[in-house]
């Protein structure tokens, strides 16, 4: 080391004072350039990045992507990959891979035993907690261990709380995978890590119940083909029922027309004859009335005219009982004028002994 830094200053003592002025302003040049570029970190699209203030331990989470500045021996820049990644569960695993382990295997509650041949799980690291990463797990892609130690053991315990009719129908067993989700994010959250998507195919069970399995769903189809045609025979039914009532309902309409023409007809007779008795009994009650007062002039012109008689007669007794006796014994002969009397005596006993006559006043 020492030889080669003599060497070069022979070699510049042998140089003009001119060419080691340039020299010293190229190494300047250099050393600037050197400092910018290790004072430059590049965030890359789909990068995180965590700076740390070593003097004062400040921590900043850096998601844009772009140049970030930093100062040589005063931050500390740590880039952690933020695209999607996902943690594979199939097969054998592999120790060396932390995304990517053995297949899950599960007990169900009623002590049954069922796998997943290839159980998906998609995490990310959440841009903005990347200071959690950094400090709960280290620098680079260490969070990526976080999957490894969680996503077992909550997957065994939320599937084996199922039976295996209910982790073997696909409408049921999805509630257990969002209670794993959830749980999930319970305790990688806190880590800057987020599960966005559980993925679980069908379980796998032994031949024996496999075989159950594909003729219970064979008999659901056909319950579903069943269920299917009486929904269509359903719909069947409403239809005749539909296109019945509207029969019935024309046939009713057709009688309530028919009716209601024939309850006008008869209210418009009804109306007619009350008018006809209305007048007939107006011109009677018309004719009675003139009947009744021709009837009073008539018994008023006879009562009259028996007054008049009567009052003649009062008159004329009036004037005749001023009459002598033997002018009323002669009114009364003309009166009995061709009138015979038959006389008989009158016996006042049984033997009579001697016989009454009275003379009437005029007679010989």
């Amino acid at each position: 080391m020492n030889e080669r830094l003599n060497a070069i200053k022979r070699g510049l003592s042998r140089m003009g004072s001119g060419q080691a002025n340039v020299i010293w302003v190229l190494a300047a040049a250099a050393i600037v350039v050197g400092m910018g570029f290790f004072s430059v970190v590049d965030i890359e699209p789909g990068e995180a990045a965590v700076r740390v203030n070593n003097i004062t331990g400040a921590q900043e989470a850096v998601t844009r992507p772009g140049w970030m500045t930093r100062i040589p021996g005063l931050h500390s820049v740590y880039v952690l990959d933020a695209r999607p990644q996902t943690f594979h569960m199939s097969g054998e695993g592999s120790a060396n891979d932390p995304l990517n382990v053995s297949e899950l295997s599960v007990r169900a509650s009623d002590g049954s035993n069922f796998h997943f041949t290839d159980t998906t799980i998609l995490f990310q690291l959440s841009g903005s907690e990347a200071v959690k990463a950094v400090r709960d797990a280290g620098a680079g892609d260490s969070y990526l261990q976080w999957m490894r130690p969680y996503a077992r053991a909550i997957l065994r315990d939320e599937f084996g709380r199922e039976s295996t009719i209910d982790v073997s129908n696909p409408a049921t067993y999805g509630t257990a995978a969002g209670r794993a989700k959830e749980r999930l994010n319970a305790v990688l959250e806190p880590h800057g890590v987020k599960v966005t998507q559980l993925v679980t195919p069908r379980p796998r069970f032994s031949e024996g119940y496999e075989k159950a399995i594909e003729d219970r769903n064979a008999l659901s189809n056909e319950l579903e083909v069943i269920q299917s045609n009486l929904n269509r025979a359903e719909t069947n039914r409403s239809r005749l029922l539909a296109e019945v009532d509207q029969e019935k309902n024309a046939v009713i309409q057709q009688k309530r027309a028919g009716l209601e023409a024939d309850l006008a007809k008869a209210v418009a007779a009804q109306a007619q004859t009350k008018r006809e008795a209305d007048t007939y009994r107006i011109e009677k009650i018309a004719a009675g009335q003139a009947s009744l007062s021709a009837a009073k002039r008539q018994a008023q012109e006879l009562t009259g005219e028996l007054r008049a008689k009567y009052q003649s007669k009062q008159a004329e007794i009036a004037a005749f009982s001023r009459q002598p006796v033997e002018r009323v014994m002669e009114k009364l002969g003309e009166k009995l004028e061709g009138v015979t009397i038959d006389i008989q005596p009158y016996a006042e006993d049984a033997t009579p002994t001697r016989l009454n006559v009275k003379q009437l006043g005029g007679a010989q």
